[in-house]
């Protein structure tokens, strides 16, 4: 590209983008390419960063050094007389103008607000002047040798995590600085090996050359260029000397320039004395180091424009998307519209629901085994300080993994493994809720005075089937009721976990082949719901008033029927009215007589448990002088009609849940979504919220136009070169 006269251009455009892009829109992590500066404390760096800069300047960062990474940003100015200094804003991402000694002040105190400790976020510097190379090159707190005491150990060791982060990053080229001297022993090229063992992306630079003039010689001078062996060929290094004064001297800036040709004209000059060889000497003196970097950061820009094309095009499906969004939500968040905008949101969430209690094969969100379930809801009443409901099934269990232990490898709970979720998740809750009820146990033991306590004075008082009702309602009823509690709690829990699954599904539907089996409302709303935090609030506080309305409702459903099961469990018990047909024969409607034949025998065979409960309190004896016969009787009917009562129930438990909870849960739900009011506070909630998005759809707009604008000054460069190319 040099060829036809686009390296500069290239370069300014290249840095131009990644300016607007950092500055405007805050997009950091870009893929641009930059140089890392590496090596030890001492061995020249900030000379060679001088030295690309083109002026003398001395970043003060305490007694222990640099502690975070500069970012420098070098660009070419031609014809500029003086150089101009910027600090990018840590806050605000804004570059503001310094003064050097003032930025100088800024980068120290940038270290130095660290203390002992490192950090990975930059202070970023910019220099536009004449004689700089257009570059951008990090400079990377240097390694350290040795170590006072341990907390400058452990400050040691975190500077050396956080170089080798900056070095293992494949986009960045590794400048290794090390003194001229024995390649063997130089520690920093070594940790360049372990991270590109190829060096492909490193190049040596070899400081203060003069200083080791006197030990080559023409028999040994190409030997140490190479390396004496130790440097692999393919290695790209260099040696030079930079400018360098006494101690207590100050260098005045307008030599300095000056006094680089000079090092660099006598780097060559010694090493040409010394008949090294001229493939050897376009390695020497910073003149050839400057030429190959303006080379090398050509070619690195030029494999840029790919994927800094496909960065932009990526940022503007981004930015349109959300622009489509944002426009969306600010023209159904019109104070007109926003009641009915937030009560569709919510019936599209109740809509949603329903699918997702159905079976949604693809849905990943909320997705959790029984032991995840059950150990998320324990905590969660944990946190609440829950004490109206019992959280284990009996005292016996050790504690709640005794419990889940008990639920996989005793009962064999189905899909306990399964990280399940919506209907597939309430059907395994269901089975847990079932085998917790099964649990249930009489309280206390009926003990002989309680029996004769509920028969009353005389003997004669009460009928035996008066008595364990009485015994039944007053030892049986709470054991059940509070377990019927935990029935209720699990449940309303179940259906609160299901809100991300219900928004991800929603989500999904946008773009996916199943999209038009749903309403075209679900994608559209999900994304108020997703983007407006006030709608988000009211869809989910209304979900969650369902839900425990909904509890309640099935707690005093469930209450109701046990009362009445207790009140008069013989009517309870009464067993089926079936009398099956006969297999053989054909199918037929039955005539009158058959009709009136089938009723009587229906009515007397549904007393099956009803019978043998008759048939034992026939059998408790009612003389005095039999109590003790009289009272275990009572005690063993006790004990079996409950046993019967429990079975009842447990067998009928998840036709209770469906019955009180589920159903009305799902049938209610839209109903309860449209009827979603708005306070005075929402309405003013909402008019703020409506302020920012005003503002927030300019700034995307914005940035969609940035981005258009580095997108088409890029595709036309690159076609133009190819076109140059192609003469």
């Amino acid at each position: 590209m040099a060829g036809v006269g686009s390296r500069s251009e290239l370069l300014n455009l290249l840095g131009d983008v990644k300016a607007r892009v950092q500055d405007k829109i805050g997009i950091v992590d870009f893929p641009m390419p930059q140089f890392i500066l590496i090596g030890k404390q001492s061995v020249g760096k900030s000379r060679l960063i001088e030295a690309l800069a083109g002026e003398t300047f001395n970043f003060i960062s305490g007694t222990l050094g640099s502690r975070r990474p500069t970012i420098l940003e070098f660009r070419n100015v031609v014809g500029s007389k003086n150089s101009r200094w910027f600090v990018r804003d840590r806050q605000s991402g804004h570059w503001n103008e310094h003064e050097v000694s003032k930025v100088m002040q800024l980068v120290g105190d940038a270290h130095e607000e660290l203390g002992e400790t490192v950090s990975p976020e930059p202070i970023c510097v910019r220099v536009q002047s004449p004689a700089c190379v257009d570059m951008q090159i990090v400079d990377l707190p240097g390694f350290r040798d040795f170590a006072l005491d341990q907390t400058k150990q452990e400050l040691c060791t975190r500077i050396e995590e956080l170089v080798m982060t900056f070095m293992r990053d494949p986009r960045n080229v590794m400048l290794c600085v090390e003194q001229c001297g024995d390649a063997a022993t130089m520690s920093t090229l070594g940790k360049c090996r372990q991270i590109d063992p190829k060096f492909q992306r490193t190049i040596l630079v070899r400081t203060k050359l003069d200083k080791y003039y006197t030990d080559l010689t023409k028999e040994n001078v190409n030997q140490w260029v190479d390396g004496f062996g130790d440097l692999p060929e393919n290695l790209v290094r260099f040696a030079l000397t930079l400018p360098w004064w006494q101690d207590g001297e100050l260098c005045p800036a307008e030599t300095f320039v000056k006094m680089q040709d000079d090092f660099n004209q006598k780097d060559q000059a010694e090493m040409r004395d010394r008949q090294l060889k001229n493939e050897y000497m376009q390695t020497i003196g910073f003149q050839s180091f400057g030429a190959y970097m303006e080379k090398k950061i050509e070619h690195m820009f030029a494999d840029a424009i790919n994927p800094v094309l496909d960065k932009l095009r990526e940022l503007k499906t981004k930015y349109t998307s959300k622009e489509q969004s944002l426009q969306t939500e600010f023209e159904e968040t019109d104070p007109h519209r926003i009641l009915s905008t937030t009560r569709e949101c919510g019936i599209s969430f109740a809509s949603a629901l329903r699918s997702v209690m159905e079976g949604i094969p693809n849905l990943k969100t909320g997705r959790m085994t029984l032991e995840k379930e059950l150990k998320e809801f324990h905590e969660y009443h944990k946190k609440l300080g829950s004490d109206h409901f019992q959280m284990l099934p009996s005292e016996d269990f050790m504690g709640l993994d005794d419990y889940i232990d008990y639920l996989q490898n005793d009962i064999q709970i189905g899909a306990s493994d399964a990280e399940v979720n919506g209907g597939a998740q309430f059907r395994r809750v269901m089975a847990e809720v079932e085998i917790f009820l099964r649990f249930s146990e009489i309280a206390v033991e009926t003990k002989k005075r309680d029996v004769i306590q509920a028969r009353g004075v005389s003997m004669s008082s009460l009928t035996w089937r008066d008595v364990v009702v009485k015994l039944l309602s007053n030892e049986a009823h709470l054991p059940l009721q509070r377990r019927v509690q935990y029935v209720g709690e699990r449940i309303k829990w179940f259906f609160q976990i299901q809100k991300d699954s219900v928004i991800d599904f929603m989500s999904s539907l946008e773009g996916n082949p199943s999209e038009k089996m749903y309403s075209s409302l679900l994608p559209k709303n999900v994304k108020l719901i997703k983007q407006n935090e006030m709608i988000k609030h009211l869809v989910f506080s209304t979900y969650d008033q369902a839900c425990q309305r909904q509890l309640n409702q099935f707690i005093e459903l469930f209450d109701n029927m046990l009362t009445s099961t207790f009140a008069n469990p013989w009517v309870f018990l009464k067993g089926a009215t079936y009398n099956g047909y006969a297999e053989d024969g054909d199918a037929a409607l039955p005539s009158l007589d058959e009709t009136k034949d089938r009723i009587p025998k229906e009515i007397q065979s549904r007393s099956s448990i009803e019978s043998k409960l008759s048939e034992w309190l026939l059998g408790i004896p009612t003389d005095s002088h039999q109590i003790d016969e009289a009272v275990d009787k009572v005690q063993m009917l006790v004990l079996k009609t409950y046993s019967f009562i429990r079975s009842q129930v447990c067998d009928q438990v998840e036709l209770f849940a469906e019955s009180f909870f589920k159903l009305p849960m799902l049938r209610r739900l839209e109903e309860d979504m449209n009827r979603i009011a708005l306070s005075e506070q929402d309405k003013a909630n909402y008019k703020a919220r409506r302020e920012r998005l005003e503002g927030d759809v300019i700034k995307v707009r914005e940035n969609l136009k940035e981005v258009a604008d580095c997108t088409e000054r890029l595709q036309a460069f690159k076609l133009k070169c190819q076109a140059q190319r192609s003469r």
